[in-house]
């Protein structure tokens, strides 16, 4: 890009309050050139940064007198509250202010915020969260939808897969993308009636020349084997998924430290694991990856877990530069609606 990115980030949402985001925004902006715009109450903004001497020049405050709680209607609390500071930081992407937005809040508000100010992407019927998860050949898995969209017909199935194969080629650098559909079974008759039918759409459509490689069903113990790079289903099924996976890694890691240190003459023993250990936390470790692009609007918005950790929102901000850098809405844009391609009637 001919200036350095902008990115917004909504400085009041979290579990853990703006002091994390605070941190969070502090730590990427003195790692990047970018420059980064904390949105959320002046007074307590300055007050977290005041804990840091040197204040880096590429972070700054916008000041914004309201606050979506996480308890709050979304549609409800963006009438009530157009100075809240997730709503400021969408709008200064949408005034061409920021060239993208985190934030780690509600994510009903974000989604309804990313629609309607900054709208669709032409050809885009509904968005899709693109939630990036590790899988057992060290690469990266594209589950969408995460939550966006809880109920979807099949062309919105369409929509995500030609979405998620635009993120995985162009920003994880996948080369036509392997396209798969979470189902009961991997056979093409497994299934409700809206993964049926979109197991037909999309073979039809891997059968002229799509820009993705349709590999069809998988279950949900296949997800993260690394049989496909971009999994596709409603957003309800695949929220409770992603809410399940993560129970079950916590659960998982604090067993094996439990059943570790069990016993004390176990402990020196332990401890040449240790390293295999970390490195096993950070690799299922959702902080890693930071946050989720919300996929179809018409502007970078990069969701980020509620319970986020400082480290957590720095990675969410890199994620942000990573689709700038990468154009991703115009990519999409592009795949969707320049030169379209058309599933049959279902």
């Amino acid at each position: 890009m001919a200036h350095s990115m902008r990115i917004a980030v909504d400085a009041m949402g979290g579990d853990r309050g703006p002091a994390e985001v605070a941190r969070g925004v502090y730590e990427a902006a003195l790692h990047s050139p970018s420059h980064f715009y904390l949105v959320g109450h002046p007074d307590v903004l300055q007050q977290e940064l005041k804990k840091w001497h040197n204040h880096p020049k590429n972070l700054e405050i916008v000041p914004a007198s309201e606050v979506i709680e996480m308890t709050d209607q979304p549609a409800v609390a963006l009438r009530k509250k157009p100075d809240a500071s997730v709503v400021v930081a969408a709008r200064m992407v949408h005034e061409g202010q920021a060239d993208a937005f985190v934030t780690i809040g509600n994510t009903g508000a974000a989604m309804a915020v990313g629609l309607l100010t900054l709208g669709r992407i032409k050809g885009i019927d509904r968005p899709a969260i693109a939630t990036p998860l590790p899988s057992l050949t060290g690469g990266t898995v594209i589950l969408l939808d995460a939550g966006a969209t809880v109920d979807c017909d099949p062309n919105n199935l369409y929509e995500f897969a030609l979405m998620g194969s635009a993120y995985a080629e162009h920003v994880l650098g996948v080369p036509k993308p392997r396209v798969a559909l979470l189902s009961n079974g991997e056979e093409m008759n497994k299934g409700n009636t809206l993964v049926k039918r979109t197991h037909q759409l999309l073979l039809s459509a891997s059968q002229v020349e799509a820009p993705f490689e349709f590999v069809g069903n998988v279950e949900g113990r296949d997800l993260f084997k690394g049989l496909a790079d971009v999994v596709i289903c409603d957003g309800f099924t695949g929220n409770v998924l992603l809410k399940t996976a993560e129970g079950v890694a916590e659960m998982v890691l604090s067993l094996v430290k439990q059943e570790l240190g069990r016993h004390l003459w176990m402990r020196p023993l332990v401890a040449p694991f240790m390293p295999a250990m970390r490195r096993l936390r950070t690799r299922i470790d959702y902080a890693e990856r930071g946050g989720a692009p919300l996929l179809g609007v018409n502007g970078i918005c990069i969701i980020g877990h509620g319970r986020s950790t400082y480290y957590a929102v720095a990675n969410a901000c890199r994620a942000a530069e990573k689709a700038v850098e990468h154009n991703i809405v115009e990519v999409i844009r592009s795949r969707v609606c320049k030169a379209p391609l058309m599933p049959p009637a279902t």
